[in-house]
């Protein structure tokens, strides 16, 4: 990059890919070309920046201009104006929508401000199909530092020291994970990279492994020279093609540079790494449940002790950290224990990588220190609500997580605070609600994923989310009556309490808080037959307004099942028992004469 006088980045993650940035980055080249300059200005695909709202996103280098929604039509106007004549392309342009202020700088933009990049540190700004653009960015001086300086030891007191924990949803310690590792003697040893991301609306590990593959081979090489083993396994789900197609060329370039393969740096460490596939099932992520998919049983957790570091793969010690936490230990390694320490809160340390999805303006990827509220990321760095709503709640740690509402706004975000409020870090899913979101359907929602996902090898889990679905089927339909809210509290202390592994003991979350922050909403469906959201069909009434509605027929004509009636210039009426709620009138009336209730 450093023989070029600019270089123009293109989002190469999925939702930019989805979206025409491969034809993006093809009339650029295409444009450069007619203008002689494809000799002093490259075009470089990335990974993810992260601003997947505004997405396809391009930025010009060295200027930093931050180029928004942009078409494969705008590459010719981008060479032109700006790379030929020096001119920004002032549409294309992010506008703030609090200030209306035009900005062209990325780093003057909410959105970035507060995060902090560690996980993320490379993603948006390098090539990932070169390995050299990594190496340039002082990728694989950790794993030469371990290899030639430091003692498996010595590696795994950094982590320790660090605080680094698990990102992956149970937030263990990783140094002494390591630590209990390099301490079971075996005569093979296994590293396991589970990047197999389930929760609905999550997309952090799949955006680290495509802007970025190479930071967690090397953090993988780390954890194979600390714990004693020469073999690692990523564990990704065939779902993420994007992402294996980085990670096999990322392999391969570090096999052929010796950064894999035997004798590494010259030290006699051999390691090197290989690709397992999975189906989807949400109950791998569980490092039992995954094991055992590897192996080619089925995707089943079992009992702990033993754990996997002392008896995982083929019964070998193993040790097991999903992609985040690989991506961090480089850094670690280069920077120092102190360093890490030194962001986040007491007890939880560093950075963690968010993907904002839901009713909110800034839908995209995130990094941000421990202890940043939430207030913060949703107002701040998200933006606020889409359309002016009101915030009503916010859904972090996936399916196995809870619901917070806007009293919780001001809680410091990490692994501690999150659990106190029935709630969870989780992967780092992030599902913002607005006033129109109906909570009883959400945990519904929630709840009839974590059954469909359960492997179904305990009861509490197979059964119990079944009837807890079953009774929040009954709540929505408005067929509840008040003692299925005492069975729902009943049932989910059951299941937690009696589950055999991470999903079930988690599957009642979301029922649980919902229960204790909206009560009411619970009773409202019950006892009044209405939902205040006005999102359950069962419960809805579309109401005609004598007053406003002129008879022009619109909604009659539209009507699939003929439930309205009336004459022409005559005010018309909705026939509830005919009514199947599909809102077709209400679309159709241009003269919002018709409400639903």
């Amino acid at each position: 990059m450093a023989n070029y006088k600019m270089n123009i980045l293109v989002c190469g993650g999925t939702g930019c890919k989805s979206s025409e940035a491969d034809l993006i980055v093809e009339n650029l080249n295409k444009a450069l070309a007619e203008a002689n300059m494809s000799d002093e200005v490259q075009v470089v695909v990335t990974g993810c920046f992260g601003f997947c709202e505004k997405g396809p996103v391009v930025k010009i280098q060295p200027d930093n201009t931050f180029y928004v929604e942009v078409t494969p039509a705008d590459a010719e106007e981008i060479v032109k104006e700006h790379i030929v004549k020096g001119r920004k392309v002032e549409r294309l342009l992010y506008i703030d929508p609090k200030t209306e202020e035009v900005i062209s700088d990325s780093k003057k933009m909410d959105f970035y401000k507060k995060q902090y990049r560690i996980a993320l540190r490379n993603s948006g700004l390098i090539d990932p199909d070169k390995i050299d653009e990594y190496i340039a960015r002082d990728g694989y001086m950790a794993l030469a530092k371990c290899l030639t300086e430091m003692k498996p030891q010595d590696v795994i007191k950094i982590i320790k020291d660090s605080g680094l924990r698990g990102r992956g949803g149970g937030g263990f310690p990783t140094g002494l994970k390591w630590e209990i590792a390099s301490k079971n003697d075996a005569d093979q040893k296994y590293v396991i990279c589970n990047a197999d991301e389930g929760d609905p609306g999550a997309f952090m590990d799949r955006s680290i492994l495509e802007g970025d593959p190479h930071s967690v081979i090397e953090a993988m090489a780390i954890c194979g020279y600390a714990i004693g083993a020469t073999e690692g396994k990523v564990y990704i789900r065939a779902e993420y093609p994007l992402a294996i197609k980085r990670l096999e060329k990322a392999i391969d370039d570090a096999r052929e540079t010796g950064m894999l393969g035997t004798d590494i740096f010259g030290s006699g460490f051999d390691f090197d790494i290989e690709l397992s596939f999975g189906a989807g099932a949400f109950v791998c992520g569980e490092e039992t449940s995954l094991i055992h998919s590897m192996e080619g049983e089925r995707g089943e957790p079992t009992t702990k002790p033993p754990f996997p570091a002392e008896s995982g793969y083929w019964g070998k010690p193993t040790n097991v950290n999903n992609v985040e936490t690989f991506a961090n230990v480089a850094p670690i390694i280069l920077k120092g224990a102190e360093w890490f320490s030194s962001i986040g809160t007491e007890k939880s340390k560093g950075t963690k990588v968010f993907a904002l999805a839901g009713k909110i303006n800034n839908v995209g990827l995130i990094e941000v220190p421990m202890g940043t509220t939430l207030r913060e990321v949703i107002y701040d760095i998200g933006g606020g609500i889409k359309d002016g709503k009101k915030f009503k709640a916010v859904q972090t740690g996936g399916p196995s997580g809870g619901c917070l509402t806007a009293n919780d706004l001001d809680t410091p975000i990490d692994y501690d605070n999150l659990i106190a409020k029935g709630s969870m870090m989780g992967s780092g899913g992030m599902i913002v609600m607005d006033e129109d979101n109906c909570m009883p359907s959400v945990a519904k929602f929630y709840l009839e994923f974590t059954e469909e996902e359960s492997c179904g090898k305990c009861t509490p889990c197979r059964v119990g989310t079944k009837r807890i679905s079953e009774l929040l089927e009954l709540i929505t339909e408005g067929k509840g009556k008040m003692e299925h809210l005492d069975e729902l509290k009943r049932l989910s202390r059951v299941i937690k309490d009696t589950a055999l592994c991470g999903l079930g003991q988690t599957a009642p979350n979301p029922v649980l808080s919902t229960l204790d922050a909206f009560w009411d909403e619970y009773i409202a469906h019950i006892q009044d037959g209405k939902c205040p959201a006005g999102q359950c069909t069962n419960l809805l009434q579309y109401i005609i307004d004598e007053a406003k509605c002129i008879g022009c027929t619109a909604c009659a004509r539209v009507c699939p099942v003929n439930a309205i009636s009336g004459k022409v210039k005559e005010a018309h009426i909705i026939d509830q028992d005919k009514c199947i709620k599909c809102g077709a009138c209400m679309t159709a009336c241009k003269f919002g004469a018709i409400s639903k209730h």
